[in-house]
């Protein structure tokens, strides 16, 4: 007698996981690197607070639109694939049968297999089996605006508190060296959370996100320092 056996699979992580690094990540790295470049161009404390909190503000607001709509976008195309292929199995179930027993053929299932496997899962829920097989759209992946959107802001907000915090409480002198060093630790745990989340490896992670994080605020720190000057 077979057992059978819950398994969870780290692939339904997959929307909210990814909306969350991306909002977390940029939150750190862009209210940094802003709060770094304004501190090399004018190393005033209120000037500072005041253009991280205001980072802080759009970069939020911008995550959850632009998660929005994208994924909005990907939605709808979800959604009107899905309408032609009702409409198909209306109109022509036949060829419909045929084409998901020729997608189960070229994966290496005998031709009367796959048409008799074909056949049963149509018979239960057609629109259902070609969503998957054929459209490749399953409960795992499909898309969630609005999960999406929320997401996004709302670690963009945690991820930008961070420096933000830092600025309260390092000496204007240390400032710019507190945030860098503050934004890189956040960024290196941020990498080895989202990898073992994900169940991927942890170091590449790291390195990947811290290196593009200290590339950013070195550039944000030059440009602000280059301005500054000129000012």
């Amino acid at each position: 007698m077979s057992r059978l056996h819950s398994e969870r699979h780290l692939v339904a992580r997959i929307g909210w996981l990814r909306a969350a690094v991306l909002g977390a990540n940029d939150g750190i790295v862009s209210t940094a690197s802003l709060i770094v470049g304004v501190a090399a161009a004018n190393p005033d404390k209120s000037a500072i607070l005041l253009a991280g909190a205001a980072g802080l503000v759009a970069g939020a607001m911008s995550m959850a639109a632009g998660e929005y709509v994208s994924v909005s976008s990907q939605s709808d195309t979800e959604k009107a694939d899905l309408a032609r292929e009702t409409a198909e199995l209306a109109t022509d179930p036949d060829a419909e049968l045929d084409e998901l027993a020729g997608i189960y053929v070229a994966r290496g299932v005998e031709p009367a297999v796959a048409r008799q496997v074909a056949e049963q899962l149509m018979a239960k829920d057609a629109i259902g089996a070609h969503a998957h097989d054929e459209l490749g759209i399953s409960a795992h992946t499909t898309a969630r605006p609005i999960q999406a959107a929320m997401t996004s802001a709302a670690t963009f907000t945690v991820g930008a508190a961070l420096p933000l915090a830092v600025v309260l409480v390092v000496p204007a002198a240390w400032l710019t060296i507190g945030v860098a060093l503050a934004a890189l630790s956040c960024l290196a745990l941020l990498g080895a959370v989202g990898a073992g989340a994900g169940g991927a490896g942890v170091w590449r992670s790291v390195v990947r996100v811290t290196f593009w994080g200290a590339a950013a605020m070195a550039l944000t720190a030059g440009i602000g320092r280059l301005f500054g000057a000129v000012v």
